[in-house]
C-alpha cells in the first residue's frame, strides 16, 4: 500500500504519544498491559451483565456460571480466528509456529493477536452451553450482555495502544498517534515522526457511544428476544468496517477487502437478520428470563419494580418455550 510522506512530528502542534512500556515484571512473571486491559474488560462486562440479568429476574451472579464456559471459549475462538486470518504471521519458513517458549508462536496470545469475531463465535457457543446449564434463555442472556461486551471491547482496545499496534494510515491531524520508526509495523519509506490514525481510539469512542445507545434502547424500547444483541452486532460491525478499512497492519485480502472487513459485513447482515426474524417470531415481551420449567426454586432473585425493564414472571405460554 503506497504512502505519501506527511509532516514530521515537529511540525504537528499536538499528537497522541504511545506508552513507553507495554509490560512490567513481578518476580519471574511478566505482566502485559494488553492482558490487563482484556481482563478489566471481561470483569466490567460480567458486572454490567449481572446487574442487567438480575433486574430481569434472574438469580444473582448466575452470569458467573455462564461466563466460566463462555469466556475461555471466546478467548480460544478469538485466537484461532486471528491465526487463520493472518497465516503469514505464524506459518512458513523461518516462523516459530508451535514452540510456546519462543516469540511468535500460535500460542503466544500475550504478544497480541486476537480477533473479536472469533471471540463472538467461540463466546456464543460457550454462552449457549452455559445457558443450557443454568436454564437462562440464550437470547435473554445475549441482550443482557450486549452493552457489557461493547464496554469490554472499548476497554480492550487500549491494549493495542500499549502494544503500539493496529494503527491506521498516516495523518497530519493533531490527534495523530506517535509510533517509533523502529517498530516493525512502521511502513518503509516514511519519515521518522510520521503520525498515524489512532484507530484504537476511534473504536474506543465508537464503542463507548454504543454502550450508551444500547442501554437507552434496552430501557426505552424494551428490546428483548435477542433484538438488542442484534443492534449490538450492527453497531459494532458498522464501525469496524470503517476502522478496519484504514488500518495498515498486514491482513488477508479477499476480493479487494481485508478479511476482517468481510467479517464485519457479515456481522451487519447477521444482526439485521436476527432483528427481523426475532421481531416477527416474538413481537411481545419475554415472560421470564428462564426456560419454562427451569425457574430457580430459591428466593435468591432480586425483585424488579420497574416494569419497563422487566415483565411478569408468570407461567409462560407454550410458544415462549423456544430459546
Amino acid at each position: 500500500m503506497p504512502f505519501a510522506p506527511l509532516s514530521s512530528l515537529s511540525t504537528v502542534p499536538a499528537s497522541i504519544p504511545s506508552p513507553p512500556v507495554s509490560s512490567f515484571e513481578i518476580g519471574p512473571l511478566t505482566i502485559h498491559f494488553y492482558a490487563l486491559c482484556i481482563i478489566a474488560g471481561i470483569i466490567a462486562a460480567v458486572l454490567l451483565t449481572n446487574y442487567r440479568l438480575t433486574r430481569r429476574g434472574a438469580e444473582n451472579w448466575v452470569v458467573i456460571d455462564i461466563a466460566i464456559v463462555a469466556v475461555p471459549l471466546g478467548i480460544i475462538g478469538a485466537r484461532i480466528f486471528h491465526v487463520l486470518t493472518h497465516p503469514n504471521f505464524y506459518f512458513g519458513e523461518g516462523r516459530n509456529t508451535w514452540n510456546p517458549f519462543e516469540p511468535g508462536s500460535v500460542w503466544a496470545i500475550w504478544e497480541g493477536g486476537i480477533a473479536i469475531f472469533g471471540a463472538l463465535l467461540g463466546g456464543a457457543l460457550g454462552a449457549w452451553l452455559g445457558c443450557k446449564w443454568t436454564g437462562i434463555r440464550f437470547w435473554t442472556f445475549a441482550d443482557a450482555l450486549a452493552p457489557g461486551i461493547l464496554l469490554a471491547q472499548a476497554m480492550g482496545r487500549f491494549g493495542n495502544w500499549f502494544n503500539h499496534e493496529l494503527f491506521g494510515l498516516p495523518t497530519d491531524l493533531p490527534w495523530g498517534l506517535e509510533i517509533e520508526s523502529t517498530n516493525s509495523a512502521f511502513p518503509a519509506g516514511l519519515a521518522e515522526g510520521t503520525l498515524f490514525h489512532p484507530t484504537f481510539l476511534y473504536e474506543v469512542l465508537w464503542n463507548g457511544l454504543g454502550v450508551i445507545v444500547l442501554l437507552w434502547l434496552g430501557r426505552r424500547l424494551s428490546m428483548q428476544w435477542g433484538r438488542l444483541f442484534a443492534v449490538y452486532l450492527i453497531w459494532y460491525s458498522a464501525g469496524r468496517i470503517v476502522w478496519e478499512s484504514i488500518r495498515i497492519d498486514p491482513s488477508e485480502v479477499l476480493l479487494g477487502l481485508r478479511s476482517n472487513v468481510w467479517a464485519a459485513i457479515i456481522g451487519v447482515i447477521v444482526g439485521i437478520v436476527i432483528l427481523i426474524v426475532q421481531s416477527r417470531r416474538h413481537p411481545g415481551v419475554e415472560p421470564s428470563p428462564y426456560v419454562r420449567g427451569r425457574e430457580p426454586k430459591s428466593d435468591d432473585v432480586e425483585s424488579q419494580d420497574n416494569s419497563s425493564d422487566f415483565v411478569d414472571v408468570s407461567e409462560p405460554p407454550v410458544s415462549a418455550e423456544a430459546n
